[in-house]
């Protein structure tokens, strides 16, 4: 069992160094998903193959040439979640009284523990009269995506435009997941 709460002062060098880390745990599998997609695994022998060639018949080429494809991929997928990271740190999570706890609607929660008390953040929303519960993921969260399908939400809509380049999320292959759950 744990408790969750509202966020406090003295929660907040914990809560960002968490936000921090949490976003960057998802580069890897976000590459591994994206590298072992049948496009990009026929694109990255493609690549391989063409550095075989172009290299004359190299074997180290074309492990340089699919090397370097990959680390490009490795980038967007890095790129993507960083660049969250650092908007979100430079706006709301620079000042999460403001941004968060300033307005009697909105709520920041902490939990301490592994819990199953996700209905809190129902019940504060169902206090304040509000008829659903929106928010935003991405495909390589499956975890997350797994225990927001538990609790009731539902994906409403999927789409790939993030804050970076266009081609970023094309080549990683990411999706933002708008899911919804009415109260």
């Amino acid at each position: 069992t744990c408790s969750i709460r509202e966020y406090q002062a003295e929660d907040k060098d914990a809560v960002i160094s968490l936000f921090r880390n949490g976003i960057l745990e998802h580069v890897y599998p976000a590459f591994f998903k994206t590298i072992s997609h049948p496009d990009q695994i026929g694109v990255t022998l493609s690549i391989s193959m063409a550095g075989y060639v172009l290299g004359g018949s190299s074997y180290f080429m074309a492990l340089l040439f699919g090397g370097a494809w990959a680390g490009l991929i490795y980038y967007c997928c890095y790129e993507i979640y960083e660049g969250y990271r650092l908007r979100r740190m430079a706006t709301d999570m620079a000042d999460i009284q403001a941004s968060f706890l300033d307005n009697p609607d909105n709520g920041f929660w902490v939990a301490k523990a592994e819990v199953n008390d996700a209905h809190k953040v129902m019940e504060f929303c169902k206090d304040r009269g509000f008829s659903r519960v929106v928010l935003e993921t991405s495909t390589p969260q499956t975890a997350a995506n797994a225990l927001y399908s538990k609790l009731g939400f539902i994906q409403t809509s999927c789409h790939s435009n993030t804050h970076v380049n266009h081609w970023f999320s094309k080549l990683a292959n990411i999706q933002v997941m708008h899911m919804e759950k009415y109260i």
